[in-house]
């Protein structure tokens, strides 16, 4: 591109004014400039300022990193405050013996029985804490291990989801004796809300929110697959009359708040990634 022609000095030859700026040197360095595509150097460099370093957020998510948020946080507090309204709402009915608890007991007794014996029963085992309690524990292992002891991000979603298992209880026991409601097939009391439940949630629930940060591609496997065996878990316990339809649902709303308070808590301790303190090379 042609150069604009310097303005000529006074007439005394003493002064001179400063060249207007080239329009050519300019563009080189703005957005969509050829040979650029950065907004901030031609060069591809990034600039000296640690904010340029950043990159924006993945896909999905809001703002940019550092930090990198996995969802708005009035999200989370919407739904711990719905499954709390949804579970007090069920043991006011099951306490109550309204009319969702006489709903609950015909439904409980007209499909118990159901189904082959053999795959109910191993449904139901799902929820036993020598089957469900290993698998939290392989996770929690692997986490620690792909972490390394440096990650206090990692250790502190560990230990929350091992304080969660640890809760399930010194929850669900006090509600059994309080609420004291017998089972599908028997007098004896204390099966609201169920304790198998509660296992199976927290710990293929907690195992999935602690693998899926290291799955690379299809990261929806793992929630799904603990969806799954918390639902089949459900089944087989209603099926086998060990526990009526409500004690399972309710385990379900108390242990998704339990869920959420491990997962969202620990955030604040996750390491941001630092920006590189490497001077860049000057430009040619």
């Amino acid at each position: 591109m042609r150069e604009t022609p310097r303005s000529q000095g006074t007439a005394g030859g003493s002064r001179s004014r400063h060249p207007l700026p080239r329009p050519g040197r300019a563009l080189a360095h703005m957005t969509g400039a050829s040979g650029s595509g950065t907004p901030h150097r031609s060069d591809r460099r990034p600039p000296h300022t640690p904010r340029g370093a950043r990159h924006p957020g993945p896909g999905g998510c809001l703002g940019t990193t550092p930090p990198v948020p996995g969802q708005p946080a009035f999200l989370s507090l919407g739904f711990f405050a719905l499954c709390g309204l949804l579970f007090a709402l069920v043991t006011w009915q099951v306490t109550a013996t309204g009319p969702l608890r006489r709903a609950d007991e015909r439904l409980g007794r007209a499909v118990v029985g159901h189904g082959p014996t053999g795959l109910t029963e191993f449904l139901a085992d799902l929820g036993n804490i020598a089957v469900a309690l290993p698998v939290l524990a392989a996770a929690i292992t692997y986490t620690l291990w792909r972490a390394g002891r440096h990650d206090r991000g990692a250790l502190a979603r560990a230990s929350a989801a091992a304080l969660a298992m640890a809760m399930v209880p010194a929850l669900v026991a006090p509600l059994k004796s309080w609420i004291a409601r017998p089972g599908p097939l028997t007098q004896d009391t204390g099966y609201y809300p169920s304790g198998h439940t509660a296992t199976a949630v927290v710990a293929y629930c907690g195992a999935a929110l602690l693998l899926r940060a290291y799955v690379r591609r299809h990261r929806w496997w793992p929630p799904v697959l603990a969806l799954v065996l918390t639902l089949a878990t459900g089944v087989g316990l209603v099926l086998r009359g060990y526990h009526w339809p409500l004690d399972v649902l309710g385990s379900w709303f108390l242990c998704a708040m339990l869920l959420v308070l491990s997962h969202r808590l620990p955030a604040r301790y996750s390491r941001p990634p630092r920006a590189s303190r490497a001077p860049a090379a000057p430009d040619q």
